[in-house]
């Protein structure tokens, strides 16, 4: 196959010089002038770069040029480690195209069964059974991509440079309709996807080195950048599949959503040389036609990337609609998305020199109020001679507070330094709480285009995209604070708090299970279902009825889970470990452990049944990876990949002396679930059981789904397995090998027709 190629804390008590440029690190607010409104502070004349004017207004401002956007990046360079004073200077920049007209990105002003009910269709006529499952998904009606989709007949899989289909529906015939290695850069692979209809969007990602001409050079450059890949291709005939179209949008892949017939696409590019930064492009063969708009905010982050959301509508049947807008903020880390909202998270960085400053701010707010009246006074007197330097106040106020200790009595001196340690506590943990933050941003989606709305900021950090759920005109989020204080250690514990549309806080519950932290949550409807763990597992029942959340009922046991998910409104599904005290006083991790929770009694909570699989080495994937689930109350199948290795412990000889090496088993457990009994065990779909526990080229990952009464699983060893729903009887199974040839790109306008074997493409 031929690639395409391509052109922290001090301890003692002290005051630190604040030497250096210091970031406005006040309370961030969420108002917002309309993105409609042009460039942003023009703080540079044509010639001379000079200090840039920072506010804390976090006003959403719009670049107008690369040359502004530049010297803003300029600017904040030069100034770190230098105290600036601000100035506020205003110009126009206008941005100048030198590609032929495009279209900017457009910026306007203004937990259920995973069962697909869809009608009957035909389908090279044959019916496809109206009843199949889809990916476990966190908001209904928001796709999430995943490596393997189907349809209620066909299966579409991708593994490495290959997409497989297979025709599975009825599964006794089951066949593979069609295997194509896609022309992708050699060493990277196909990522996920989503199924709309009759079409794929494929993602990947392409490393790639460019060749450009800097700015008032001659010659061109290497430059090294990511591409993210959204290819959409029609599959109306699983036989021969057509590339309709090759999208290159900038950035690394961060995540994606499907709500109706668009697709929501998050790239993310770190800005690693201010100098030349590398503008967002949406491209496609070579050619851009997208160049997003860049919004940023006056108030600086420590670290910048360029976050593009593009939006591709996939119902076209000719040309899809792209937009795509870009922010220069932090770089994206965890993402929660509604039908109307993209939330993007991320754990707010601070400026090295602030923790300087704010060893002085704590011996004035902590210590200074706690000493005689009359030190008080000198101390402050000292701070405000203007003619020192901050070493010779440091010099004098040291010597006044020895002179102050050594006045004193033992037990005096005793009292005054517990006072202080105390105090100091507690201004690190406020401090902490302060400064440990989680930066929400809420950008709108629909009909309208894209369109930043607000943003907000919480205490804590996040665990995954399920703490934080929408509900109404109310974001609710669920977070943990660790932190570590020399007079009071390690803190730890857990807060959930409600903003409202405009992303203000508006309810808070903090300091939740102290000395643990968050292994899973799940918000459904007016409640929260919570584990934390350190030793044990306590399950929390909280109500998010209005907005002020309160516990509603605990509950304590062995163990944790990883994920939650809703059985009915009254019962919860835990999927995560087992564990047991060893005889050193620590926690043992054990194997598997489903448990079926009971909430109708919200103020006392129970473990209905509890269901241990293998040993400490048991594992599955559902611990990481919510997609790898089959649950369907209808169908009453729980299904989950599991892999069993054996213990760490000596292997057993037999008669000749020699020894047995021990098997790894991988497969699925599939239960059934009873509300009022718990678990049983419908049997196993073993698909490895093997002393060669060597790595499996094939699929990504393990799934299983349902079509009908067959259960289809696929694991790593690409072998498909189709059994009995109810009672796992086999079926049928397929392998699906590693051949096929390489499918044609679309052939654009001005390219030449291709062959199968792809050549290189500019």
């Amino acid at each position: 196959m031929v690639a395409r190629n391509s052109m922290f804390g001090m301890v003692g008590i002290g005051i630190a010089a604040a030497i250096g440029f210091v970031f406005v690190l006040s309370s961030l607010g969420s108002s917002l002038i309309p993105p409609d409104i042009g460039g942003g502070p023009g703080v540079f004349d044509n010639t001379t770069l000079v200090p840039m004017a920072l506010t804390a207004s976090q006003e959403l401002k719009k670049f107008s040029s690369v040359d502004e956007l530049q010297k803003f990046l300029l600017s904040l360079d030069l100034n770190r480690g230098q105290l600036t004073s601000f100035y506020d200077r205003n110009g126009d920049f206008e941005l100048a195209l030198t590609n032929p007209p495009i279209r900017e990105g457009s910026l306007s002003s203004n937990g259920q069964d995973s069962t697909q009910s869809a009608p009957s269709v035909l389908t090279d006529s044959k019916v496809i059974d109206p009843n199949y499952s889809t990916t476990n998904v966190q908001v209904q009606g928001v796709d999430e991509p995943d490596f393997l989709k189907n349809d209620g007949k066909y299966v579409y899989i991708l593994s490495g440079q290959r997409l497989t289909i297979v025709d599975a529906f009825p599964a006794d015939r089951a066949k593979v309709a069609t295997k194509i290695a896609l022309d992708i850069p050699e060493g990277q692979y196909l990522q996920n996807m989503f199924l709309s209809n009759d079409k794929l969007v494929i993602f990947y990602q392409e490393y790639r080195q460019d060749f450009v001409i800097q700015e008032y050079d001659f010659a061109p450059q290497p430059v090294y950048q990511s591409k993210t890949h959204a290819m959409v291709m029609d599959v109306s005939d699983r036989e021969n599949p057509d590339v309709l179209n090759d999208y290159e949008v900038s950035g690394n892949y961060n995540n994606a959503r499907l709500i109706g017939s668009q697709v929501y696409l998050i790239t993310t590019s770190n800005l690693y040389d201010y100098r030349h930064p590398m503008m967002p492009l949406v491209s496609e063969g070579g050619s851009t036609i997208v160049r997003p708009a860049i919004y940023y905010f006056d108030n600086p982050e420590l670290y910048y990337a360029f976050n593009t959301v593009t939006s591709i509508d996939i119902a076209s049947e000719t040309k899809q609609a792209i937009n795509s807008t870009t922010f220069m903020m932090s770089p994206a880390s965890t993402m929660y998305v509604s039908q109307n909202n993209i939330y993007i998270a991320y754990e707010k960085n601070q400026p090295y020199y602030y923790y300087q400053t704010n060893t002085r701010d704590r011996f004035f707010e902590a210590v200074v109020p706690l000493l005689p009246e009359n030190v008080q006074n000198e101390i402050r007197g000292i701070e405000s001679t203007p003619e020192l330097a901050p070493s010779e106040k440091w010099d004098k106020v040291s010597e006044l507070l020895q002179d102050t200790y050594n006045s004193m009595s033992a037990p005096e001196k005793t009292r005054l330094f517990e006072d202080i340690q105390k105090s100091l506590a507690d201004y690190d943990e406020k401090v902490a709480k302060e400064t440990q933050t989680t930066v929400i941003h809420k950008i709108a989606i629909g009909q309208e285009g894209i369109r930043y709305d607000s943003r907000g900021e919480v205490p804590g950090r996040l665990l995954n995209q399920f703490s934080m759920d929408e509900s109404g005109d109310r974001f609710r989020i669920a977070t943990t604070s660790e932190f570590y204080s020399s007079y009071k250690g390690s803190t730890l514990y857990n807060n959930v708090y409600v903003l409202d549309e405009n992303m203000e806080r508006v309810g808070k519950l903090e300091e939740i299970a102290r000395d643990e932290s968050i292994y899973s949550a799940r918000f459904m409807g007016d409640r929260l279902y919570l584990v934390t763990f350190q030793r044990m597992d306590p399950f929390f029942v909280i109500d998010l009825s209005d907005d002020n959340p309160k516990v509603l009922g605990e509950l304590k046991l062995p163990g944790y889970s990883n994920y939650l998910h809703p059985y009915d409104e009254n019962h919860i599904i835990g999927i995560g470990k087992e564990t047991k005290e060893d005889q050193y006083g620590g926690v043992q991790i054990l194997g598997v452990k489903l448990a079926l929770f009971d909430v109708s009694d919200v103020a006392s909570p129970k473990v209905v049944d509890t269901y241990d699989i293998g040993g400490s080495a048991a594992d599955s994937e559902v611990l990481y990876d919510h997609k790898a689930l089959l649950f369907d109350r209808s169908k009453n199948v729980l299904s989950i990949p599991v892999s069993t290795y054996p213990d760490y412990k000596e292997p057993q000889p037999y008669g000749d002396g020699k020894y047995v090496q021990p098997k790894v088993w991988r497969g699925f457990y599939v239960f059934g679930i009873d509300p009022d009994e718990g678990f049983k065990l419908k049997g196993t779909v073993e698909h490895l059981n093997d002393a060669n526990d060597y790595y499996l080229y094939g699929t990504q990952g393990s799934r299983s789904f349902y079509i009908g009464d067959v259960l289809y699983t696929v694991t790593l060893n690409n072998l498909i397995k189709m059994n009995n729903l109810e009672n796992l009887e086999k079926i049928n199974e397929l392998e699906i090998g590693s051949t096929g040839g390489i499918i044609k790109y679309p052939i654009l306008e001005g390219d030449e027709p291709q062959s199968n074997v792809s050549s290189p493409r500019p």
